[in-house]
This record gives structure tokens, sequence and C-alpha cells, in this order.
């Protein structure tokens, strides 16, 4: 358990710094806890609520959320997270590990090639065009996040920048998008009983304070490094999974 919670520590410290790092929870807790895939995607979900929190309460008071994209961002997420939770529980544990390992790869290429801004979307937050799209991500990435305990912005961000979104203000909404992901999943996973709270209890802890250490670290070292080195390590860890998912499908 202490070196599952050195792990945890690890992993909070690398998102505080790079913004990545929190999906290779669930791995852990799957390889070091011993929970079962839906237990370990459904703990962590719970978990990014918590942490998701903290996110949003710091990127407030620093006024640097738009409620405008990110109401609509995050209610279509939570609508569609519950039905990712469902979806989840009856799911081939080989399908969840391989579509989760996909996300991690998908993670890890993200930070290693960030997405250039795209000329798809020009900002308009009073267009109705704006919303819908806001509304479209925000159901693909909640179903996806149910489905797997991905957080939510490790998909959202990437997307809204390729479009054309502001990266700060991609990265603000993706914070509230977790919450509402991680809060209406949870809701869905309650009904099958796979959540272990006395374990979402303390990785929570552990998580936010090597958030907060990231965060306080982040001006002492460099974060395209440590972006590469992250980004390193989901493709490592993707890549396994998904041979091991082939393997035992």
């Amino acid at each position: 358990m202490w070196l599952l919670a050195a792990t945890v520590l690890v992993v909070g410290v690398l998102t505080g710094l790079t913004g990545v790092g929190g999906i290779l929870v669930i791995p852990v807790l799957r390889s070091a806890a011993g929970l079962s895939v839906q237990a370990a995607m459904a703990t962590a979900l719970c978990s990014f609520f918590f942490v998701g929190a903290v996110a949003v309460w710091l990127q407030q008071r620093r006024q640097a959320i738009d409620w405008a994209p990110a109401l609509p961002l995050a209610a279509s997420a939570a609508v569609a997270s519950p039905l990712g939770a469902v979806a989840n529980a009856y799911a081939p544990v080989a399908l969840l590990q391989l579509v989760l390992s996909l996300l991690i790869v998908f993670a890890g290429t993200s930070a290693l090639f960030p997405p250039k801004a795209g000329a798809l979307l020009r900002f308009d937050p009073a267009s109705r065009r704006h919303k819908a799209i806001m509304v479209g991500i925000g159901s693909v990435v909640g179903f996806f996040s149910g489905l797997t305990g991905a957080g939510g912005p490790v998909l959202s961000i990437p997307i809204m920048v390729a479009l054309g979104f502001p990266p700060l203000l991609s990265i603000a909404a993706g914070q509230v998008l977790q919450v509402a992901v991680a809060a209406c999943g949870t809701l869905g996973n309650l009904f099958y009983g796979v959540v272990d709270f006395p374990v979402v209890a303390w990785i929570t802890v552990v998580q936010i304070l090597g958030l907060v250490v990231g965060i306080r670290l982040f001006p002492l070292v460099s974060p395209q490094r440590l972006r590469r080195l992250v980004a390193s390590i989901c493709l490592l860890v993707g890549a396994y999974g998904c041979l091991r998912a082939l393997l035992s499908s």
C-alpha cells in the first residue's frame, strides 16, 4: 500500500506539473491494489470529482473559467457519463482494457505532439453553432469517461484546441467537465456497487497533495521535458495494455 500511495503521489505531482497523468491512476489501482477493471475505473473516476473540484476552485480564484462555454460542455457530459457507466458494467473486460489503453496512448500522443489551434471554428461563445459543438464534445467525452473512468480533460482539451478554442479556456472548461463527469458517472457506478470508497478516500488526499506540490514546482522545472517524460510513460503503459487486452480476448 505504501508503494501504491507513493505511485499515486507521483501521478498527482505529474498532473500538477504537466496537466497529464491522472488517467494513469486506473492502471495503478488495477495492478498495485488488485482491483478489478470495473472497480479500478469506478474508484478512480470517483476520486477525480474531488481532485477536479480543487482544480476548479483554483481556476475560479484566478477568474480563468469562462462559464458560457463550460456549462453546456459540462451539462452534456453529465447526461452522457452515467450511460457510459452502465455500459461499463456490461462490457467485456478485454474491451474495457483495450479502450482504456487506447485513451492512455491518445493522452501520451497529445502530450508529445500538442495539437495546434485549428481553423475549423471561430471562437464565438454566443453563437448557437458554438454551443452545439460544446454539447457534442461533452456528450462524446462524457460517455467515454463514464465507460473507462477517465476524468474527461484528457479527451476534451486536445479536441477543443484542435477545433480552435483558446488553450486556457479549454483547460479551464475541461476541469469543470471533470467534476460533472465524475459526479454523474459515479452515481451510475453506485447501482453496481463497484466503487471502493476507502480507496477513494486516501487516493484522493494523495492526488490532491501531489497536485498542489506539482503546481508549486511548476516554475522551477522544465514543463516540456516533463511532458515528454509523462507522454513516454503513457505510451508505454498504453501499448502494454493494448497488447494485454488483445492477447486475452
